[in-house]
């Protein structure tokens, strides 16, 4: 069986429907984006997550191009880079956004029925290959894995998730998970440990300060999560949370196996990704009930940054690298997008 979070965003005739993470699993509502910048909005507003917001932007560009049919080749191109740009800047720290938007713009030229044709063909294009590449860093991230064990995961939910673990169950090993809740949105809780629940894994969850204790019990055979973005001198920027937890696997001589299809040639360090912070308000609440009173504030940055000395292994879908030597991840030349 597919897991849901697997198949979430839908391209149909009257808009891109996506469903709606910020109350999954209780409930399974899906949210229709009739145009891009309801695309962009539903973004910025969490209603996907995870690696939906890739298909989001794929689908989005193609409502763009539906909205930008009736006008001459030039100002329809225009107005797709546009929209293009409100998509990127939706996520910014992840740049999947930025590959699905120049990979549509890409594909297309012309204006009305070519113009959308083209905007289809290469976002479902775009869609089978992001999928492909997944299938295979999963294998790779598996073969790492001993054939019994515990993964201890932050914050993951999707394709590198479900290829991983359907490669690890083909293959016979047999894996315990751990999966952090990941504060305020709690997608570890709602997202990751569904995923898994949905695929037969045995599935613990634990609180986000608990981390470094299971990490030290010895339950945990190796540290286990997706990266946003991977700098070429191996700096994996991730959820927020995600630092603290390869310090302690490192303390505690547990493998931290980071996975990302590829490194991004543009971000030569960190210092060249933006990191999100998002409103400080977010962390004084729980699924819209308020933990916190009045007379604080909240701060939230989003994602944090983990060292290369933190991190095992880059695996992509070009196999696992060390963080120094992820840079030879293009030594095969440019992968398709």
């Amino acid at each position: 069986m597919t897991p849901t979070l697997a198949d979430s965003v839908r391209l149909t005739d009257d808009g891109v429907l996506i469903l709606d993470r910020r109350n999954f699993p209780f409930s399974r509502e899906w949210v229709l984006c009739r145009t891009s910048s309801e695309v962009v909005k539903a973004i910025e507003d969490m209603v996907t997550q995870s690696s939906g917001p890739y298909f989001a932007a794929l689908y989005g560009m193609v409502l763009a191009a539906r909205e930008a049919a009736g006008l001459r080749p030039h100002a329809a191109y225009a107005y797709m880079e546009q929209a293009g740009t409100r998509l990127i800047r939706a996520r910014s720290t992840n740049n999947h956004l930025r590959k699905a938007v120049h990979a549509v713009l890409s594909s297309v030229s012309g204006s009305g029925e070519s113009l959308v044709s083209a905007a289809v063909a290469g976002a479902k294009a775009c869609d089978e290959l992001y999928r492909s590449r997944s299938r295979t860093l999963g294998t790779a991230a598996a073969a790492l894995l001993p054939s019994e064990g515990g993964v201890l995961t932050h914050c993951w939910a999707d394709l590198y998730l479900v290829e991983l673990v359907d490669a690890a169950q083909r293959s016979g090993k047999r894996l315990r998970f751990f999966c952090t809740e990941t504060r305020p949105y709690l997608q570890g809780a709602r997202l990751t440990t569904e995923t898994l629940a949905e695929m037969g894994v045995d599935t613990t969850l634990i609180s986000d300060g608990m981390g470094a204790a299971v990490l030290q019990s010895g339950e945990v055979d190796a540290l286990v999560t997706a990266a946003d973005r991977v700098t070429m001198a191996g700096h994996v920027i991730n959820k927020v949370g995600t630092l603290g937890l390869a310090v302690a696997a490192a303390a505690f001589n547990v493998p931290f196996y980071a996975l990302v299809q590829a490194p991004d040639q543009d971000a030569r360090t960190a210092d060249d990704v933006p990191l999100e912070y998002r409103p400080g308000e977010d962390v004084l609440h729980t699924l819209g009930m308020r933990t916190a009173s009045d007379k604080v504030r909240g701060l939230y940055p989003a994602f944090d940054v983990t060292p290369p000395r933190f991190v095992t292994s880059i695996v992509t879908d070009r196999g696992p690298f060390e963080p120094h030597r992820i840079a030879e991840y293009y030594a095969e030349g440019e992968p398709n997008q």
